[in-house]
């Protein structure tokens, strides 16, 4: 048997190589060589660079609105965090104030030696949870007198003061931190009418003692 009719070897493979096709008598592209482009091709490529700058704006404008988000996002967060700062201590200024005649009674018990036993005990928690609050009290003889923390309600005058001082504190004055939550009432005295008027002629015959005629 032979190798063809064994099928062992392979049929031969004819390339037509022809650059002038015999049927069509015309000339044949090379393998090598590529295809001109269609002109629809052409249409493609110029359209491609106007769509790639309209994704970059079109990127830059979704980007300037995640910005704008992210500020207003951030100014709400810190308007919610001041409003609930704010609600806070207004329901603690609330609470403290109610407490005020409380500290007032345990005070004045403390002034006449009627705070012993378990009731200054009690006093005392009191008034370290308070404090913890941020409550102070203020207010002390010989403070000069400021109307926008003191309430005067009583007036007189003295030599013994250059300004307007506070002589008696007859209920103290609460903070809650910076806020005046109960102003301090107090007994003001001012400076003796007396005085103005003798330093006045003091002042006026030291002036025309200077004043004099000179003695030749």
């Amino acid at each position: 048997m032979s190798p063809r009719e064994s099928g062992s070897e392979e049929e031969p493979v004819i390339r037509d190589n022809r650059k002038i096709d015999p049927e069509t008598g015309k000339a044949r592209e090379s393998a090598g060589e590529a295809p001109d482009a269609a002109p629809g091709d052409q249409g493609t490529q110029t359209a491609a660079a106007p769509a790639e700058g309209s994704a970059t704006d079109l990127l830059a404008e979704r980007t300037a609105d995640l910005q704008r988000l992210q500020a207003e996002f951030s100014n709400y967060r810190k308007r919610v965090e001041r409003d609930r700062i704010a609600v806070r201590e207004q329901a603690v200024a609330s609470v403290l104030t109610e407490l005020l005649p409380v500290l007032d009674d345990i005070g004045r018990a403390r002034d006449h030696g009627e705070l012993t036993g378990g009731f200054a005990k009690v006093s005392e928690s009191l008034e370290a949870a308070v404090g913890k609050l941020g409550l102070t009290a203020y207010g002390a003889k010989g403070d000069p007198f400021d109307p926008t923390v003191h309430e005067a309600l009583l007036h007189s005058y003295s030599a013994e003061v250059t300004e307007p001082t506070c002589i008696e504190i007859l209920q103290p004055g609460y903070r809650l931190n910076e806020r005046i939550l109960r102003a301090a009432r107090v007994a003001v005295a001012e400076p003796s009418e007396e005085a103005a008027p003798e330093e006045s002629a003091a002042g006026a015959s030291e002036s025309g003692a200077s004043d004099g005629p000179d003695e030749n």
